[in-house]
């Protein structure tokens, strides 16, 4: 099922979510999709908790608290998200309209495309472990696409951070067994989920294993068990689901293939609409390119607030589109809620 809208924007970190806002402001109708299981990019996956300290009007902020701001920010507009997916394909119809497809064979259509992507698409690192590909996309898993699919299973996640915690946390109540693998009793997730996790422990419905992963056994793919070495030796864990959170790489991904004229890994575009080579596709954020192009949140949300103004003009061609300001328009601030 083809799924309709004015403007997709691929990527769904600060400045994907900021552009939701500019777009908003123009009644244009946004559907954001991301690799990534929640919004925020690099802020909310990386370093949730890092302070930034250059975002106006703000002293000092946390990459997840900046997260937050800007959903509530578009709440008003309501926004559509479908994450855990990466853009496969792109392809302009013969009536200017763009057709993206998933790797889940989604289908969705819309008159312009903004890439908000960062650096590219984050592909989850493979751990080091031997012959771990034969097993990947049927028992070894680096995300959760849906929950129901690992009901009943005994489950090794394999990690120390959030993505590692968070998992742990929300299958423990569907698995048969969850064990979290971790190669020191340290974690850098948020303190809460690491309290959460060893009440689990202590309780005896989940279990903590010191050491890192040397061999997956199995066959044909399906997993049965895995070898962990720890300080005390080596130890057979019973598994039929494994996911491991190794971090991420990022790469520029499909978008590579779309025929954009690029500049050393990242896309070219002009500095009136920020559009690329393409005419109705749009790069803002750390995945464009310009002469004196300063990789910052806030030269991405001045990048979103023109290429607003131009996306405006491809899906209504016929509208007049006039300047207002949010302090002095009562209209916008109608679309705000704020009246």
């Amino acid at each position: 099922m083809t799924k309709k809208t004015d403007i997709v924007i691929i990527g769904a970190g600060p400045v994907g979510l900021f552009a939701v806002f500019e777009l908003g402001l123009l009644d244009l109708d946004c559907h954001l999709i991301d690799i990534l299981d929640r919004p925020g990019g690099q802020c909310a996956e990386l370093y949730p908790e890092k302070p930034i300290y250059d975002i106006p009007g703000w002293p000092v902020i946390s990459a997840q608290g900046l997260v937050d701001k800007l959903m509530e920010q578009i709440a008003p507009f309501k926004p559509e998200f479908t994450f855990n997916r990466v853009v496969a394909g792109l392809e302009k119809l013969a009536d200017g309209t763009f057709r993206l497809t998933t790797d889940e064979n989604e289908v969705f259509e819309a008159k312009a495309v903004v890439i908000a992507a960062g650096g590219g698409s984050f592909q989850p690192k493979r751990p080091p472990i031997p012959g771990i590909e034969a097993f990947e996309g049927t028992s070894v898993h680096y995300a959760v696409r849906r929950i129901e699919d690992f009901r009943g299973h005994d489950i090794l996640i394999v990690g120390g951070g959030d993505s590692a915690l968070d998992w742990t946390l929300n299958l423990q109540p569907v698995a048969r067994s969850v064990t979290l693998v971790h190669r020191r009793p340290e974690f850098r997730a948020a303190p809460d989920s690491v309290n959460r996790m060893r009440a689990l422990e202590a309780s005896g419905d989940l279990r903590f294993q010191l050491g890192q992963i040397t061999e997956l056994r199995g066959s044909d793919g399906a997993l049965t068990s895995a070898l962990v070495k720890g300080p005390e030796g080596e130890t057979e864990i019973s598994c039929t689901r494994m996911l491991p959170f190794f971090g991420l790489t990022m790469k520029l991904g499909p978008v590579a293939e779309w025929g954009l004229n690029l500049h050393e890994n990242t896309i070219r575009v002009d500095t009136e609409k920020f559009e690329t080579s393409t005419p109705g596709i749009f790069a803002i954020g750390d995945i464009n390119w310009y002469p004196g192009k300063l990789k910052l949140i806030l030269s991405g949300f001045h990048e979103a607030a023109l290429m607003a103004q131009a996306a405006k003009h491809i899906v209504h061609p016929d509208e007049r589109v006039v300047f207002q300001y949010t302090t002095s328009s009562t209209s916008l601030q109608k679309k705000l809620g704020v009246i």
